[in-house]
């Protein structure tokens, strides 16, 4: 589909996903300019990588594209493009071809060997880690991820590697068009209603997804996938008998795991993963099983482990404020903010940590995303969130979706005040009251860790804004 003679054009390319692609594609020598009013670190990335990044985005954008010597810009869209877009709508009044972001992503998953993965959690952290460990054994991958790798600065990269290491995101169904090399599973439940009807719908999807591919990798703890899918190999981190790869947890920490890793039954050695918790471990598993089916020696591997992060905004730390330790997390289904909340209790209970300071409580911070989702999940997300020692809950993020009656965040916080009345549970009304609500609930010593998937990120920046009082300041607003 990709021609180097035609250039492409990137309506809002400094999304995470358009980035990644608009990057790779100007290191490969293609013409590339994209449009986003946004002006941030990752556009201006992009210039420097050659990409021609336009401030504004409207009809005049495609005016000038068009009339420039050459063939027509192929334009591509994300799913977050509306109809309504002035480019997008210029560029159908002129007759450009449009297509998908996911259709760029096939062209290059398809072009040449790769390692696709996919799941409802942890494909975003799954895909760093496999990326970061052939990068770490000198395979020198090329890499299209849905976060910032911390060993690449970068949510893409263009490798002289044979392999190319992507994530494929189900929320669209767009990831059936892929014939990865490798495709991975790590997990499969119901999410991202707004677009599957129920579970049937989303396991007909990736079962496409999986036909695709060459060879399946799959979770077999997860009862969904053993029952609905026939891998070429499995993993576990409950069960060395039966699976092909699987690690063993022989010392659980707040700032790692020292599990034993096996290949049909066998072991292979021990290894040290940096990052704590069971998700993290069974994450990592998929990564090891990844590149020892890639043909990457263990003790290689082993080595590597050292050097492992998570991508941005998964459990990030943002620094200290007042004494308390601020940290972000992408975290928006019931068993991502389960998770995310075990690993914080690991922490205090263990007393070690990777933060700058072992934490002495929890203060949740969580933001409903989308009036679907939390109508979905409404009980879910309390049950979860009661194993916090405060709970703050902010502003529900709609993208866009109309609000549902009866759906809000006060009636997230009332499901969890049911659960726990014993528990501090706070609403804010806006995102500066959050940060005034957090100041007020939370004292020195506590690990405040704010979730969601929408603007909830900006507390570090709302809370460093505040007055002496806890009050936001015209900086905040």
């Amino acid at each position: 589909m990709l021609d180097r003679q035609q250039p492409l054009h990137f309506i809002g390319v400094g999304g995470i996903g358009m980035s990644a692609l608009a990057g790779i594609l100007a290191a490969r020598g293609f013409r590339v300019s994209g449009s986003d009013p946004r002006r941030n670190a990752v556009t201006e990335r992009l210039r420097g990588d050659g990409v021609r990044v336009f401030d504004e985005q409207g009809a005049a954008t495609l005016t000038t594209l068009a009339g420039e010597p050459g063939e027509a810009p192929l334009v591509v869209v994300s799913s977050a493009v509306p109809d309504s877009n002035p480019e997008l709508a210029e560029a159908r009044r002129q007759g450009l071809e449009v297509v998908h972001r996911s259709d760029v992503l096939a062209a290059l998953i398809n072009a040449q060997p790769s390692i696709a993965v996919a799941g409802s959690h942890g494909k975003t952290t799954t895909s760093t880690l496999i990326a970061t460990l052939l990068a770490a054994t000198d395979r020198d991958p090329t890499a299209v991820i849905g976060g910032i790798v911390p060993a690449f600065g970068s949510n893409g990269r263009h490798g002289t590697g044979a392999l190319l290491v992507a994530e494929a995101d189900e929320s669209d169904g767009s990831l059936v068009k892929f014939r990865a090399h490798l495709g991975v599973i790590t997990n499969l439940e119901l999410d991202h209603t707004d677009h599957y009807p129920n579970l049937e719908a989303l396991i007909a999807t990736l079962r496409r997804f999986a036909a695709g591919s060459r060879r399946l990798l799959a979770n077999r703890d997860c009862p969904i996938l053993r029952e609905h899918f026939d891998a070429h190999a499995w993993w576990s981190t409950a069960n060395p008998e039966g699976v092909d790869f699987a690690a063993i947890a022989l010392e659980e920490r707040g700032d790692g795991t020292t599990a034993e890793f096996f290949e049909d039954g066998r072991s292979q050695g021990r290894f040290d993963l940096p990052l704590p918790g069971r998700h993290n471990l069974d994450n990592a598993t998929a990564a090891l099983a990844a590149c020892r089916l890639e043909g990457v020696p263990f003790d290689e591997l082993r080595q590597a482990m050292a050097r492992l992060q998570p991508p941005g905004r998964r459990f990030d730390c943002r620094g200290l404020w007042q004494e308390r330790i601020i940290v972000d997390d992408y975290a928006h289904h019931p068993s991502e903010v389960a998770a995310t909340l075990t690993m914080a209790r690991l922490m205090i209970s263990s007393g070690r940590s990777l933060l700058p300071r072992v934490p002495q409580r929890l203060v949740a911070v969580f933001q409903p995303h989308r009036y679907s989702r939390t109508a979905q999940f409404l009980d879910g997300f309390a049950e979860a969130l009661t194993d916090a020692d405060v709970v703050l809950v902010a502003p529900l993020y709609s993208a866009g979706e109309a609000p549902l009656p009866g759906v809000s965040s006060e009636s997230l916080a009332e499901a969890v005040r049911l659960l726990a009345p014993h528990l501090s549970v706070e609403v804010a009304s806006t995102l500066d009251d959050l940060a005034s609500r957090v100041a007020a609930a939370s004292r020195p010593g506590d690990l405040v860790l704010a979730m969601g998937a929408g603007d909830v990120n900006g507390l570090w920046e709302r809370l460093g804004a505040l007055d002496e009082q806890g009050r936001p300041t015209a900086l905040a607003a």
